[in-house]
């Protein structure tokens, strides 16, 4: 692709094209981070990016920039091909979308594919090798189920979905449109439920389902659970990392974010666009509202109003929590001067 073919793109792309120099035109082979790309490479930067020092001798061939006048001077005194866009890790979102569009599976079902009779098979999908389908599932049109899936009876996989290899999907579980379920994820299984009694611990019935709106994705190796009764319910577009852990009931709204070993507690409750870091956990029960953040290992015990951002553990927000670790380093130059007062009082 030559990076006059990206400038068309990028012209009507989300990433708004502000200014643009083809320079030598360069064809551009795959995209590289800014120290190691090359001539056939194309990077990005962001406003404020720290690796910005490093343009002045990065060999990439052409570069995405923000609007900032000195680095595009310097990427003019190295003939850089260079656009400027809004948006510069989206643009180079998109780029890498041209240079490495996805190798779809082959359509049709192979033939060690273990498939129940009175499965509902849409049209154009594909069903990789060892793959076990139960009794009544339906699996959406084209939708791409990978090598050593399992789908269990009764579940309902949307249109174009993708199951990606030794996947788990229990009973009752339903998916949206364009949902991704990564490698060894596990979907649907029993929640952690459990009765104390004079003889030990009796296992509650796990009878709910769990449900993935439009657009969900699911990394490797997260687990999402299903309830006693009802359902676990993730909202559209939401996006869940790797070892991610979701309890019994869980509810989130659209467009979360979870990151790498966050773990939910069964029945708590996430609004619109709450972004959890990683390792974060969330109590049982517990309310994060709207477009809440908390930062890497937080530990939400209480309801997180809509728009805050909270840190720590137990968590609180984020300013009170800078100012209290920030004198965490003072505690013993605290503690001698309070000692020394108290020894000049008893004086």
């Amino acid at each position: 692709m030559r990076f006059s073919d990206l400038i068309s793109v990028l012209k009507t792309s989300d990433s708004q094209l502000l200014s643009y120099d083809l320079g030598s035109d360069p064809q551009l082979l795959k995209g590289a981070s800014l120290d190691q790309a090359e001539k056939n490479q194309i990077s990005f930067l962001e406003q404020g990016n720290s690796l910005a020092s490093e343009l002045l001798t990065s060999e990439a061939g052409a570069i995405l920039l923000p609007a900032n006048n000195e680095l595009r001077l310097i990427a003019e005194q190295k003939q850089l091909a260079w656009a400027i866009v809004k948006d510069p890790r989206l643009a180079f979102a998109e780029t890498l979308e041209l240079l490495h569009p996805p190798k779809l599976p082959t359509k049709g079902i192979h033939p060690t594919a273990v498939i129940s009779a009175d499965v509902s098979i849409g049209n154009d999908v594909s069903i990789g090798a060892n793959v076990s389908i139960g009794a009544r599932s339906k699996i959406g049109a084209g939708s791409h189920i990978h090598p050593g899936v399992v789908i269990y009876e009764d579940v309902l996989i949307g249109e174009e979905n993708e199951i990606h290899a030794n996947s788990v999907i229990h009973p009752n579980t339903c998916t949206g449109k364009k949902c991704v379920i990564n490698s060894n994820a596990v979907i649907g299984s029993e929640g952690f439920g459990f009765v104390p009694t004079t003889q030990g611990w009796r296992k509650m019935p796990q009878t709910g389902y769990v449900e993935l709106e439009e657009g969900v994705e699911i990394g490797s190796c997260s687990t999402i659970d299903r309830p006693c009764v009802g359902k676990t319910k993730i909202g559209a577009g939401t996006k869940i990392d790797n070892l991610v852990q979701i309890g019994h009931g869980v509810k989130t709204g659209k467009s979360c974010a979870l990151a790498a070993q966050v773990g939910i507690a069964g029945g708590a409750k996430l609004g619109d666009g709450v972004i959890l870091a990683g390792q974060v956990g969330v109590a049982n029960r517990a309310v994060v509202g709207d477009r809440a953040i908390a930062s890497s290992k937080s530990g939400i015990h209480k309801d997180i109003p809509p728009g805050e951002v909270v840190s720590g553990f137990p968590a609180i927000p984020n300013r009170l929590w800078l100012r209290c670790s920030a004198t965490f380093n003072k505690l013993p130059e605290i503690a001698k001067s309070l000692r020394d007062l108290k020894k000049e009082l008893s004086l």
